[in-house]
């Protein structure tokens, strides 16, 4: 679009233009896939954890805690286990309704107890009632229309912080208190670990603790199987390489450079599409996952204030403007060789009016930019004729860290400080 053109000229070429993506929001955060990759064994459980809903309805109230760090899946597999759980109770006659509250928002008991209120559609009388009078009246309809309702509490350990030992207990021991009710509220809690419940007393952590599901942080290899997956159902076919998938779960994965979490390779994903259309490239690439990347991790940032502020060696740099040049020639791969790194690194020191260093310094170079985080670097594996070090750059666009390292070595060679 030449500059200069009316505003509502502008929004239309952006929109007549293609997109990469065919439903974009199957990537986003709050969307339940049909499969959940790598997660069967936790649905299995909570299946076995909950069946005696539909065995022996309300003899038992149900509970199970879901603890694991940011971005394993928590959510996602309790919201998917009960709305796939309340289908099956369904087809066996049973009625069965979700409630879903996050405790981050919703800290305290009343405002918990009023939110499940609501959402199962119980008239409150305009004078305040207590949480047990809330309750009691939830109850009272779920009785008198032969309902059964599984409550996610996701977050939950905001809501043990703030509302205490008290709260927790109201919520998985009521029915002590209310030995002739029908267990009819069944409870899934939602935790990113156990800190919390430190500040509970034993009793009531006894409770707490029955049923856990553990879920641990995605590798390499799972976090691909999931962004495979995920990209067949919002990009259409062709336009995300098998190489764009592999590179950003090995920066996500646990086993690779990142903490399994599947939340942030999801949204790189999603943000590399963006830019693929932002520049009509028709295609997501490398470069665009680089992008990607430098925006959602602060790290990246760090990186550059790194190169800015004198963190790095003229040789370094020089170094390191040889490895963005050697990346930028490959475009559709995320790796260069050590022996293409050390060609193209001869190529900038004569460029520069520097003289190369040998073979075992710009190895040592390569080990402390990839100690400072700068690089990665890792040995060459099976596929690959001969034994050698692999170099990658996640931080940032090529073409923008090309030009900022450029800078920097000039300001050196002008004798300024970087």
């Amino acid at each position: 679009m030449p500059e200069g053109g009316s505003a509502r000229d502008i929004i239309e070429s952006v929109l007549e233009r293609p997109s990469v993506f065919k439903s974009r929001q199957t990537l986003e955060p709050g969307y339940l896939p049909d499969r959940l990759p790598h997660r069967e064994k936790q649905l299995a459980q909570l299946a076995v954890y909950f069946r005696g809903i539909l065995v022996e309805p309300g003899l038992v109230s149900h509970r199970v805690l879901i603890v694991g760090p940011i971005g394993v899946g928590k959510t996602t597999l309790a919201r998917k286990f009960a709305e796939e759980f309340v289908a099956s109770a369904r087809k066996r006659g049973l009625a069965l309704r979700i409630v879903y509250i996050n405790c981050h928002t919703l800290r305290t008991l009343y405002s918990l107890v009023l939110s499940m209120a609501s959402q199962l559609g119980v008239p409150l009388p305009k004078r305040g009632y207590s949480h047990r009078e809330v309750f009691e009246l939830i109850h009272d309809q779920l009785e008198e229309k032969d309902e059964h309702a599984i409550v996610i509490l996701d977050e939950f350990d905001y809501f043990i912080e703030t509302s205490g030992n008290e709260a927790v207990y109201f919520l998985v021991r009521i029915y002590d208190e209310y030995p002739k009710y029908k267990k009819r509220i069944h409870y899934i809690f939602v935790m990113r670990d156990l800190r919390h419940t430190s500040m509970l007393n034993q009793a009531t952590v006894n409770y707490l603790l029955r049923n856990v599901v553990t879920l641990t942080p995605y590798t390499v290899a799972q976090l691909y199987d999931i962004l495979s997956y995920r990209a067949e159902l919002a990009f259409h076919p062709g336009v995300v390489g098998d190489e764009v998938l592999r590179y950003i779960a090995e920066l996500t994965g646990i086993d690779g450079h990142g903490e399994g979490n599947a939340r942030q390779a999801l949204q790189i994903l999603a943000l590399a599409g963006d830019f693929a259309d932002e520049e009509g490239a028709g295609r997501v690439t490398i470069d665009h996952v680089r992008k990607a990347h430098a925006y959602v991790n602060p790290h990246a940032i760090r990186i550059q204030d790194l190169i800015t502020e004198g963190g790095l060696t003229l040789h370094q740099l020089l170094l390191l403007l040889a490895i963005i040049r050697v990346l930028k020639a490959k475009e559709t791969e995320p790796y260069a060789r050590m022996g293409e790194v050390e060609q193209e690194y001869r190529a900038v020191c004569e460029e520069f009016g520097e003289r190369p260093r040998g073979h075992t310094q710009v190895y040592e170079y390569i080990r402390d930019l990839k100690l400072k985080g700068v690089i990665d670097a890792k040995p060459s594996g099976k596929g690959m004729r001969g034994r050698t070090t692999l170099i990658g750059l996640s931080a940032a666009p090529l073409d923008i860290l090309e030009q900022h390292v450029i800078e920097v070595i000039r300001k050196i060679k002008a004798g300024g400080s970087p």
